[in-house]
């Protein structure tokens, strides 16, 4: 596995049709989001600024045709955390993103794979990194590994429920 750069990984966005994104952990410790989720947990409004970037991107490549596809997998009742990001969320899908829900009780059959990936045209696989906070990502290209990711992703798909379907049942 080699590591991507940020730069490398934003330029993989402009050169696919589609952006898979599954993600599987209870939490993500970034430490971008340190301070807004704590103002978040206090009640406080908060400043989302440190995702301009990001979402500027999802705009800009969603306009051009990409498709950007993103699934939770969470344990229900949410923890904070999950709650946060359902919360935030709304930004995704305003910036282009098809955002899903997926009850993890409703996965276990799955045999999801343990790490978050990007999986880009069904065929570049990255995976973020973890050391206790997200570190960055990887680019896998053994080829069991790819074809774990291919078969699960579409299957969480399928059973994932849409943003907007998740967030009125809650």
């Amino acid at each position: 596995m080699e590591s991507v750069t940020l730069e490398e990984f934003r330029a993989l966005f402009r050169r696919h049709r589609d952006a898979f994104h599954l993600e599987t952990q209870e939490t993500y410790s970034v430490a971008q989001e340190d301070e807004p989720f704590q103002r978040f947990m206090a009640g406080e409004p908060v400043d989302f600024g440190y995702r301009q970037g990001y979402l500027g991107l999802i705009r800009e490549v969603t306009a051009g045709g990409t498709t950007v596809r993103r699934v939770r997998v969470v344990t229900e009742p949410l923890n904070d955390y999950a709650r946060f990001l359902l919360h935030i969320a709304t930004g995704n899908v305003e910036a282009g993103e098809d955002v899903r829900y997926l009850a993890r009780h409703n996965a276990v059959d799955l045999n999801l794979p343990a790490d978050d990936c990007w999986l880009f045209d069904t065929s570049t696989l990255i995976l973020t990194t973890f050391e206790g906070r997200n570190t960055g990502f990887v680019r896998c290209s053994d080829p069991g590994v790819v074809t774990r990711y291919q078969e699960a992703c579409p299957k969480v798909w399928e059973r994932a429920i849409p943003y907007a379907i998740y967030v009125h049942d809650r």
